[in-house]
């Protein structure tokens, strides 16, 4: 199995074992480039973004609470 790249998985080394590529690719879109970027945007805000699913999100809250921080209110 071919390993990803950059291109088809942005950022991966940035972001938590478990997101999807498609979720790495909204954030890369998004211009979400680490979780101190993340901690800048509302969960709905994230969940609304084309690749991000349920998982994802899920995924992303719990690296975030385990640095002691959150979504933006």
């Amino acid at each position: 199995m071919p390993t990803p790249t950059d291109a088809t998985h942005p950022n991966r080394d940035a972001f938590p074992a478990g997101m999807s590529g498609p979720s790495l690719r909204a954030l890369a879109t998004a211009g979400v480039r680490s979780l101190a970027d993340l901690a800048r945007w509302r969960e709905r805000d994230l969940a609304a973004l084309h690749g991000m699913g349920p998982k994802g999100v899920r995924i992303l809250r719990d690296a975030l609470a385990a640095e002691g921080r959150g979504f933006a209110p």
